[in-house]
């Protein structure tokens, strides 16, 4: 039997894998904060999905995560795609800081628990949405960009130590840029915007073929390439309104 959880499963992203990945057959525990929109999945496939109410900043949402496992019955794939981001040109205080508790703290707790599961429990696969905002440090969004740099070198620390310690333990780096979800809002406007269908099946795709990072889409595979080539003296002098 094909067990996944998927945390950030009430809403975009996180909602529409899974949607696919109950469509390939597997058994899925998702949690979110919003357990109301996780019951209409439920409702889709009574016997295959089991709820679960988690805020990941919470102190105990690593025994929740446990228990979502126990009723499951072991998880061979864990999806997490919870996380938040504002851009924050005026920096404020509390914007920043829930935005490293949720996507620093709340992430590092969350990856670790089923980090350390797997180890004693026949490995399995991590993927997690980190993003394109990863690869600079954005104006536009300070905390966001950071946190996402902390999430994609995190899980590239964990897969050298899983090889290290001969774990048999695999990871996907899944890399979106703008996507049509909550998450943008909707009172701005954002280039290359993406379909949230399409960057789902994209990111089913690449867990299936098991890549350790991928760019969802191949603009922002270019984009991201010339990013990294412009030196930090420029970089900093550049005017990017919107955060990915």
């Amino acid at each position: 039997m094909k067990r996944a959880i998927v945390v950030g499963a009430s809403s975009g992203i996180g909602r529409e894998v899974a949607r696919l990945l109950l469509a390939e057959g597997w058994h899925v525990g998702v949690a979110a904060r919003r357990t109301i929109l996780l019951e209409e999945l439920k409702s889709e496939f009574p016997e295959r999905v089991i709820t679960s109410c988690i805020d990941v900043t919470e102190d105990m949402a690593v025994q929740k995560l446990h228990d979502l496992i126990g009723q499951l019955g072991g998880v061979g794939l864990f999806f997490y795609a919870s996380g938040i981001g504002k851009q924050n040109m005026q920096l404020d205080t509390d914007t920043e800081e829930r935005t490293v508790m949720t996507n620093s703290l709340g992430f590092v707790r969350m990856i670790d628990a089923v980090y350390n599961y797997m180890s004693v429990h026949q490995g399995g696969h991590i993927a997690v949405i980190t993003s394109i905002a990863g690869t600079k440090g954005l104006g536009a969004a300070p905390s966001y960009s950071a946190t996402k740099a902390l999430q994609s070198t995190y899980i590239e620390a964990l897969e050298q130590q899983a090889r290290l310690r001969r774990l048999n333990i695999r990871f996907t780096d899944l890399r979106p840029g703008f996507v049509d979800t909550e998450l943008l809002g909707k009172d701005k406007k954002y280039p290359m915007l993406m379909r949230t269908e399409v960057v789902a099946q994209q990111i089913v795709n690449a867990i299936n073929s098991r890549k350790s990072v991928c760019v969802i889409d191949w603009r922002y595979r270019v984009l991201t390439f010339f990013w990294r080539l412009i030196p930090r003296y420029l970089w900093v002098r550049l005017k990017i309104s919107n955060s990915a």
